[in-house]
C-alpha cells in the first residue's frame, strides 16, 4: 500500500484537530493517516447506545486512542425510539461533537448521498452533496482504501450491524442499487457520481450567489425571482430552521412556492412542520396534526 499516495489525496486542516472516530474502517483509517501526516489531534467518540456492542465499541476506540498516544473524548447521547431513527441519531451525534470535527466520509459515501438525494428530489444542493458542513479530510479516498489502511496497521475495525440492515434506505443503495448500476453500465459509478456532484456544485454556486440576496420569507420577492433562485433560498432557510439537516425535497419546495404565490395559504412539509403566509410573509411552525382534526 502506497501510504504517501493516499496522503496526497487527504486534506487535513492545520493545527490541533478533532477527529470523530466510530471505530469503523473509514474513521479509523482517517486517524491512522492523520498520525502519518504528523497531525496533532484528539479522538472523539459518540455512544448512541443503540447497539448491544456500543459500550464495547467505545472501549475499542479508547484503546485505539491510547495506542496512538492521543487524547480520547467520549460523548454518550440518548436517541429515543421512533421514526427517522437514522436522521435523529445523526443529528444527536453532531450536536455532541465540536463544530470543527473531522469525519471519515469517503468518495463512496458521497456517491451514496448524491444518489439518495437525487432520488428523493432534494434539488441541486442535495445532488451537489458538497458535504461542507464538517471537515472531511479523506473524501477523495475510496472505502476499499480505508479498509486496506486498517489491514496494513493490523487493526480490526468495529463492524456496525446497521450498515447491513436493509431497513435503512442507504444500506440498500449501497448493497443493491450501486452494484446494479455498476453491472448495467459495466463501470464503477462512484467516480461518475462524484464528478456529477462537482458539476452541479459549480452551477449551484451561481444560483446561491443570487439566492443569498433573497429574503426567503418575503412572498413577493420569491414569486418575482427565478424559480431556481427562489427554491434555493427556501431550501437554505428551511434547512437552517429544521433540526434535521436533511435538505427539504423538491415536492416540499414546490408546495411552499405555491403558498408564496397565493395558491395556498399554508402547507405541511417534511419533518412535521407547516409553512404559512400572512401579510406577505412566510413563517415556519411545528404542525400538530391532532389539533387539526
Amino acid at each position: 500500500m502506497d501510504q504517501a499516495a493516499l496522503l496526497d489525496r487527504c486534506d487535513f486542516p492545520d493545527g490541533p484537530i478533532a477527529l470523530g472516530v466510530s471505530g469503523g474502517a473509514d474513521s479509523t483509517a482517517m486517524a491512522l493517516l492523520a498520525r502519518a501526516a504528523g497531525c496533532e489531534f484528539t479522538i472523539w467518540h459518540v455512544d448512541h447506545g443503540l447497539r448491544r456492542t456500543s459500550s464495547m465499541d467505545a472501549a475499542t476506540v479508547d484503546a485505539f486512542a491510547s495506542r496512538l498516544g492521543v487524547a480520547f473524548e467520549l460523548r454518550p447521547v440518548v436517541v429515543e425510539p421512533g421514526a427517522n431513527m437514522e436522521a435523529r441519531a445523526r443529528a444527536a451525534r453532531y450536536q455532541s461533537l465540536p463544530a470543527d470535527i473531522c469525519v471519515g466520509h469517503t468518495a463512496d459515501d458521497r456517491a451514496e448521498t448524491v444518489l439518495f438525494n437525487l432520488l428523493r428530489g432534494a434539488g441541486p444542493a442535495g445532488v451537489a452533496a458538497p458535504m461542507a458542513r464538517f471537515t472531511r479530510p479523506i473524501l477523495r479516498l475510496r472505502r476499499a482504501e480505508t479498509e486496506a489502511v486498517c489491514a496494513d496497521a493490523g487493526i480490526m475495525p468495529v463492524v456496525d450491524e446497521h450498515n447491513a440492515d436493509p431497513s435503512f434506505t442507504r444500506v440498500r443503495l449501497r448493497t443493491e442499487l450501486l452494484p446494479l448500476i455498476a453491472d448495467l453500465f459495466d463501470r464503477d459509478p462512484v467516480p461518475l457520481l462524484n464528478r456529477h456532484a462537482d458539476l452541479v456544485g459549480n452551477a449551484l454556486e451561481v444560483i446561491q450567489e443570487r439566492a443569498i440576496q433573497l429574503d426567503p420569507t418575503d412572498a413577493r420577492a420569491l414569486v418575482a425571482a427565478p424559480k431556481a433562485v427562489a427554491s434555493e433560498a427556501l431550501r437554505t432557510w428551511l434547512r437552517s430552521e429544521l433540526s434535521d439537516s436533511t435538505s427539504p425535497d423538491a415536492a416540499s419546495i414546490d408546495r411552499v412556492l405555491r403558498v408564496a404565490d397565493g395558491t395556498h395559504t399554508a402547507t405541511e412539509i417534511e419533518g412535521g412542520h407547516r409553512v404559512s403566509r400572512s401579510g406577505g410573509r412566510l413563517s415556519l411552525d411545528p404542525f400538530d396534526r391532532d389539533n387539526q382534526r
